[in-house]
């Protein structure tokens, strides 16, 4: 377990834990039993597992020792079938269990529900050598998780953050003067080592973007139809990412040789809820 990454993540699991308020009945608080106890998750749904150390650091949060948790270590993204039970091998006191519990699975169950569902899209790109990545479409606050996730469960994120990489889209153009205005403001903005992806719309504003010299572009709502016109076009050195409104179930129309990535929102948003409990004995 890596005790550094823990330990990065408590100020902020301290935050989440306040929700419960426990402080405001200090009596139950103190009143909680500190005798040791098993714990044992059970794996209710076909999932991949991820986020354990946001489970571990929920705990360490409480004042647990993360060693008494290293075996967990192994389990991330690893895939497991309904009715598989994890035993923790330590017990921890009943006080803290009980306290850190639901945030642990909270934390745990989003995570795996991401990464499964990642898993996914990725064994059908996959055969088309084609990268799924996701997008800012995140839960404010959860953000490292749900990319942490991501990875988990074998894609790429797009971008951390606004600045990781200049992305120009619509609203950029129509405030800053069309696509080479927008594509000048990025340029002027003096980060040498930050890429610019532009939002392109339909095969006229490509070839715009071509007479630019802009090489990664991000195919905006295009058609299957559409993006086999524009992969004749590709340039020696270009990035096409296609994105907008892609499902599981219409991926494969666009697994299109040419296509570098795609980029899907609801890889985190619409991540089907994977089912774990944690029992205690």
């Amino acid at each position: 377990m890596n005790d550094f990454a823990i330990k990065s993540l408590v100020p902020t699991i301290k935050a989440w834990l306040e929700e419960d308020d426990l402080i405001r009945n200090y009596h139950y608080t103190k009143s909680l039993p500190e005798k040791p106890v098993e714990l044992f998750l059970k794996v209710k749904s076909p999932l991949v597992l991820a986020g354990t150390d946001y489970f571990v650091a929920t705990f360490a949060a409480l004042g647990a020792d993360t060693k008494e948790f290293e075996f967990l270590k192994k389990w991330d993204g690893k895939e497991f079938e309904a009715g598989e039970v994890i035993q923790f091998p330590t017990k921890i006191p009943f006080a803290l269990a009980v306290t850190g519990e639901r945030l642990a699975l909270n934390l745990l169950q989003h995570a795996s529900s991401i990464a499964t569902w990642t898993k996914q899209h990725v064994e059908m790109a996959n055969k088309k050598n084609i990268k799924i990545l996701d997008t800012r479409k995140t839960t404010p606050g959860l953000r490292s998780l749900e990319k942490y996730a991501v990875r988990v469960g074998g894609g790429f994120n797009h971008r951390l953050g606004q600045t990781d990489t200049w992305m120009i889209k619509d609203n950029h153009k129509s405030c800053l003067g069309g696509l080479e205005g927008a594509w000048k403001f990025f340029q002027d903005q003096g980060a040498f080592y930050n890429n610019t992806v532009v939002e392109i719309h339909n095969l006229d504003e490509l070839k715009e973007a071509m007479k630019l010299g802009i090489t990664h572009v991000m195919l905006d709502n295009f058609s299957p139809n559409d993006i086999k016109e524009a992969v004749k076009i590709k340039k020696s050195g270009m990035t096409y990412e296609a994105s907008g409104g892609l499902k599981l179930d219409t991926l494969n129309d666009y697994l299109i040789e040419g296509v570098d990535a795609l980029s899907m929102g609801s890889i985190i948003y619409s991540a089907p809820r994977v089912d774990l409990s944690l029992k205690f004995k």
